[in-house]
Formats: structure tokens, sequence, C-alpha cells
């Protein structure tokens, strides 16, 4: 009860609005994080400490039954000047990602201590590169159920995040006087490109749902010579369907540029779907009926922490959040406070319905 007291004492939107005002892009996110630390702390959580990667982390409880709920600290770069205008939050960060990760923090608080259950909330760093954070918190947690941080609207649940696989396509070709007919190494790069996004163009052939579909994008171009040698280097980006996992796209791309040196960029992962007939998606669904919203579900284009934690965890999980994620990375990025104090009722509610059951 005593964490239900602190949290009732607070604006509802105080953990919000304090974390977004601490600036954090990737890399930078010591000061956010000691913030929430000391947040989680005043809300009356068990414990709370920074853990050897740098991500936040807030326990509360000690019972056997644990549900982690793992959002990101983390914002791309570009700082927003905080401030509230209309009942809306404008900040880097106010949607992506750390209104999920605010709406955790407050929402357990809120839930209190359960006999049986432990709760643990995560700020993990660096998500907007290669998910560090995540990558460190995977082999060391074996919870329960896991409710991922994104934002993706407060009456809604994403129940599956497109896999990712990133490569570098080059072609070298030796160097020749301009006035001669062979291929230089551009025309032969733009060649594979069209090759390769014509496949994308069969293998999506009849597939009418975008999280089905193989997703491409040309995300770089570059070209040039010694002398000797000239060359030209592709970057291409893909979302990956559930059917096609990062090494059997790296295969197939292989085989669509013959001559080409593919080198697989960062770290890919594959698509994951969610259980939808789970104990976890129920309460979320009741959880938003409590606070007054019709829940649906939605399937989304791009990668999240999810695909990395889910494989290894093997247990129920939905990826959870208020804010709207067209506000992604953007200049005017921003979100409705009233969204957020109905995001964490949500929660809150879902919370305790899943630890009746």
């Amino acid at each position: 009860m005593e964490s239900i007291h602190k949290f009732s004492m607070d604006s509802d939107t105080t953990t919000l609005t304090g974390l977004v005002a601490q600036f954090s892009p990737s890399g930078s996110e010591r000061g956010a994080v000691d913030w929430l630390v000391a947040r989680m702390a005043s809300l009356g959580y068990t414990n709370s400490f920074v853990d050897e990667a740098g991500n936040a982390v807030g326990v509360l409880g000690e019972g056997p039954r644990q549900v982690v709920l793992l959002g990101h600290i983390d914002t791309v770069p570009g700082e927003i000047p905080v401030r509230v205008e209309d009942g809306l939050l404008y900040g880097r960060g106010s949607v992506d990602a750390k209104a999920p990760l605010a709406c955790f923090t407050d929402a357990v608080a809120r839930t209190g201590a359960l006999p049986g259950w432990q709760f643990v909330v995560i700020g993990a760093v660096e998500e907007e590169r290669d998910s560090d954070g995540a990558r460190f918190v995977a082999p060391r947690y074996k919870p329960d159920f896991a409710i991922i941080g994104e934002p993706n609207r407060w009456d809604r649940v994403s129940l599956g995040y497109k896999g990712s696989a990133w490569a570098d396509v080059e072609v070298r070709a030796q160097q020749f006087h301009s006035a001669h007919a062979d291929e230089p190494a551009c025309e032969t790069a733009v060649d594979h490109w069209v090759r390769v996004r014509d496949f994308a163009a069969d293998f999506n052939g009849g597939r009418e749902k975008i999280f089905d579909r193989l997703l491409l994008s040309l995300r770089g171009l570059q070209s040039g010579a010694d002398g000797f040698e000239q060359w030209a280097r592709l970057s291409i980006g893909a979302r990956l369907p559930l059917d096609l996992p990062p090494q059997a796209w790296y295969e197939k791309l292989a085989e669509l540029v013959p001559g080409a040196k593919v080198e697989p960029r960062g770290f890919p992962v594959p698509a994951w779907a969610c259980e939808k007939n789970s104990a976890l998606v129920r309460a979320m669904l009741s959880g938003i009926r409590a606070a007054g919203g019709t829940p649906s579900f939605v399937y989304k284009t791009g990668t999240a922490d999810l695909n990395i934690v889910a494989p290894l965890w093997g247990c129920p999980a939905v990826v959870y959040g208020p804010g709207d994620s067209a506000q992604d990375h953007t200049p005017n990025e921003h979100i409705s406070l009233e969204e957020y104090v109905k995001a964490v009722a949500a929660l809150a509610a879902a919370l305790s319905t899943l630890a009746r059951n």
C-alpha cells in the first residue's frame, strides 16, 4: 500500500515529464538512467539500481512469479525543447519511447507489491543503435510474462514486429577508359538493385498484409576508383516477415548479386509474433476496457527489443505503450498527456488482473 500512496501524492505525469526532460540520445543515457532510478526509489520500489550495461532497473515485490517490463531510455539525436501546450508534451523521446517506459514505471508503482509476484521495470540503453541494453538482460532474466515498451496508442496491443537484416553489396571492376564498352561498377550495382527489388515484388505477390511482406530500402549508394580498380557499394535494408529469417535472406541476396560481395551489417534479428491467446493478452484487453477503451491489435513493420528477448525468454509477451508511432524520430515529437494517464490506468489494471489469475 505504501507504493500506491506515494504514487497518488504525485502528479499523474511527473515521471513522464521528468524523464523526457533528461535528454538521452544513444550513448548518453546516464543522466536519464540516474534520474529514473531515483524516481523509482521515490515511488516505493523494493530496489532500484543501474546494472552493468548501464540500464535503469526497478524491482517491486519479492514473489516467485515475475513480470519484466522492458522499455528503452535512449532516443535518436536531435534535442527538442520540452514544453506542454494544449495538453500535449513536446520533447525528444516523449513518444519513442520514454512514454511507454514512464508508463511502466508509474503503472507498477500504482499496482504495488502483490503476494507471489515480482515486477521488474527496465529502461534499456542503446535500443536505437544495437540494443546493447536488451542484449545484456536477455540471458539474465527468465520471466513468466514480458511486456515490451513501444508506442502503439494506449488502447492497442502489438503482437508482432518484423525482423531486420542490413547488408552492403559491393561490386568491383578493373579500371578502364570511359570510351570502352565494358559496364562500370556503378551500372552493375544498379542492375543488382533492380534485380533485388524485382525479387521482393515477386516474393510479396499475393501477400496482402504488410507484416507478411519483404520490405526493402536502398539506404546508400557509394562509388569510387583508385586508378587501377573501380567500386560501387549498395547499402540495403530489409524488413523481414516470419517466413524469411535473416540467414535465408542473406543467402538469397547473394544469389541475386552474382560476383558481388555481400557483407552483413549490425545485428540481424528474425521477425517475431506473440501468442494471441494468453493470460497476458487477456489481461491487457481487460485493462484497456477498464480504462474506458476499446482494445485492438496491431502488427508493426519495424523491429523492437521484443525480437531480441522473446526467443530467449519463451514466455507470453506483448508490446504496449502510449503515443502515436507516427511521431517517432520527428522534429515535432509529442504525446497527449490524457492518453498517457489512460495508459497508466490500463496497464495497472492489467497487471492486477494478471496477478489474480
